[in-house]
């Protein structure tokens, strides 16, 4: 069994799906046809059982480097040999046309540089996460695969042969030869391949080159960190479903948080709490189009409250209600970390803070983008008189804690953050709102949190009432204008987080852990590594706090650079970096990189006198 380390991949899509490509040229993770869909290839769970499409040379002394052609999410695999350079060059093509029938496939185009290579192929399907059967057909142009519920059609002009479930080739080639392998699906019963039309699969390379080049192009922000800031961008792009404009946390599900252990999450859907993050990530850097798409996701999901006005946690990337979680047994997930889950149970738990998150997402938009309706107001008005009666509860909190409900720090923030945006678009908007009722509850959250929520031990705001934990969810108090960035109390909880965890902090070098588990059970065996987005967090409240201490900036920015430097090869983050500096959670993660994108902005308004 073979695993590759998660930072050795790199992604391609089609804003429906993803692929990943291995530094070994094998596609070991490809959910078809949406990010929800179950696997085709899962070799990234399983290489047994998983299914992979590897193609790589046959030959000894052989290294391989990895690069996204500049400002696209096209992916080039070269492989260096003593015998010739060769590379395998990966993409699903898109156009701006979303009807568009070639979109919806993934293209792999091998070529031969210099020198001469034996390229092996190797395609074997394992549908429906391992599960479903198929049969294998292969005709004069390629190869079918048909299962109960998808067939898939392998056109090329390579010479296939039937190995098990799957199809191999090994084809030598020549200085300049080119192949092209193109994977769909097609109807049950078609007929095998067709050809490989070398020239339509040219004109699809250069209009997806040109695709994600206009596209990036929109792109706003001028200051440092350009480069990061436009892969970041492109990864938030890759992980859009085009069709509703929702954004997945990330494409996988079940890559451990913990090598060995069971924090093993489906992270394939769209988590209201990311609303705010998304919209300001995206405003800020001129998306205006993505923004106002992602908000309808977002609208129609207010208009799906439940009857007594709540909101669920996640919900699918059409919009459904019903994630329900299960086990896969029959995988051994990655490097052997069980169970290997889909769906996600905590769908159903009470997150009292995604309240303050869309609230403050519409007002972000009301303010940058295009005023929101009247409609949206009236759900949005039931939403903030829910808080007003809710928000004394106990809850699971933003980390999804499995050990009991707690009274979480940063749920209340989030709670006062609901009643202070939506009194504040009542009043720019002159909405209708029961004003009175909702400042008085909202300098109440204020009051509870400051005294209950305040270790005076500590001398830092912790994870929840009566808790000597700290929790790097609270770097978020300044960030939402809760407190001011040089309030002592927030000073001084800064300073706490900044020590090392052997002196009672969260950091380690620039790594920042979101708590410490074991001081904070969270009803989950295991350990886990530090969260790359808490780094970004810890870096904007230093950023805002250095605009009276020189010190606290200049740590901001070694920080966010330190940070750079744990991205992988092609500046992709997973959702931890572990103990060796190893990615660790669901790659890539689109919380990471939004908060990257919003501590570059902040960090280099800063840097250059203009905050």
């Amino acid at each position: 069994m073979e695993y590759l380390p998660i930072e050795d991949y790199g992604v391609v899509g089609n804003m429906r799906t993803t692929a990943h490509v291995g530094l070994n040229g094998s596609i070991d993770w490809w959910c078809y046809p949406r990010f929800d869909s179950p696997s085709v290839f899962a070799a990234l769970l399983d290489p047994d059982r998983g299914g992979r499409f590897r193609i790589a040379p046959v030959c000894t002394g052989l290294t391989s480097r990895q690069f996204y052609w500049p400002e696209t999410n096209v992916l080039v695999t070269r492989f260096l040999s003593p015998d010739g350079v060769g590379q395998i060059t990966d993409y699903m093509p898109v156009s701006g046309d979303l009807s568009d029938a070639d979109e919806n496939c993934l293209v792999r185009h091998i070529h031969v540089v210099r020198g001469s290579m034996t390229f092996r192929v190797e395609c074997f399907p394992a549908f429906d996460y391992g599960r479903d059967s198929h049969a294998t057909r292969i005709g004069a142009h390629g190869a079918c695969f048909d299962s109960p519920k998808l067939s898939l059609g392998l056109s090329t002009q390579l010479p296939l042969e039937r190995e098990g479930s799957g199809v191999t080739a090994t084809v030598p080639l020549a200085e300049g030869a080119t192949s092209v392998l193109v994977l769909r699906g097609v109807a049950p019963g078609a007929e095998c391949g067709g050809g490989v039309d070398e020239e339509r699969a040219d004109a699809l390379f250069r209009q997806t080159v040109a695709f994600w080049r206009d596209w990036i192009s929109q792109c706003s922000y001028r200051g440092r960190w350009r480069e990061q800031v436009y892969r970041s961008a492109l990864v938030l792009k890759l992980l859009t479903y085009r069709p509703t404009g929702a954004i997945v946390a990330a494409p996988t599900t079940s890559l451990p948080e913990d090598l060995g252990g069971g924090r093993n999450w489906d992270y394939r859907y769209t988590w209201i709490r990311d609303a705010a993050f998304t919209l300001y990530g995206l405003l800020r850097v001129g998306f205006t189009d993505e923004a106002a798409q992602f908000m309808q996701w977002i609208e129609a999901r207010c208009h799906e409250l439940a009857p007594d006005g709540s909101l669920q946690v996640m919900y699918g990337i059409d919009g459904r209600h019903d994630l329900p979680e299960e086990t896969l047994d029959h995988l051994a997930g990655y490097r052997n970390s069980r169970p290997v889950r889909v769906g996600n149970g905590a769908h159903g738990q009470l997150q009292l803070d995604i309240y303050g998150a869309l609230l403050d997402s519409v007002y972000l938009y009301n303010k940058y983008g295009t005023p929101i309706s009247y409609d949206l107001w009236t759900d949005l008005r039931r939403m903030v008189n829910w808080v007003c009666e809710n928000w004394k509860r106990e809850d699971e909190g933003i980390w999804e804690v499995r050990g009991g409900r707690r009274h979480f720090v940063y749920s209340k923030l989030m709670c006062w953050v609901a009643l202070d945006r939506g009194l504040r678009l009542a009043d720019k908007r002159s909405f209708p709102a029961e004003r009175s009722r909702w400042e008085t509850v909202r300098d109440e959250i204020y009051e509870d949190i400051m005294l209950r929520g305040w270790n005076t031990q500590r001398k830092a705001f912790v994870q929840s009432y009566g808790s000597d934990a700290l929790d790097a969810a609270n770097l978020m108090m300044p960030l939402v204008f809760f407190l001011s960035p040089t309030d002592p109390r927030m000073l001084s909880t800064l300073d706490a987080i900044l020590r090392s965890p052997r002196q009672g902090g969260l950091v380690e070098d620039s790594l920042v852990f979101r708590y410490d588990p074991d001081i904070a059970d969270d009803g989950i065996d295991g350990d886990e590594g530090s969260f790359n987005m808490c780094s970004f967090w810890l870096v904007e409240a230093l950023t805002r706090a250095g605009k009276v201490d020189r010190g606290r900036l200049d740590a901001g920015r070694l920080i966010f650079e330190q940070m750079l430097g744990y991205a992988n090869h092609l500046g992709l983050y997973a959702e931890e970096t572990g103990p060796s500096g190893e990615a660790l959670g669901n790659f890539p993660q689109a919380f990471t990189h939004l908060a990257l994108i919003s501590a570059a902005y902040n960090l280099d308004r800063a840097l250059v006198g203009k905050a």
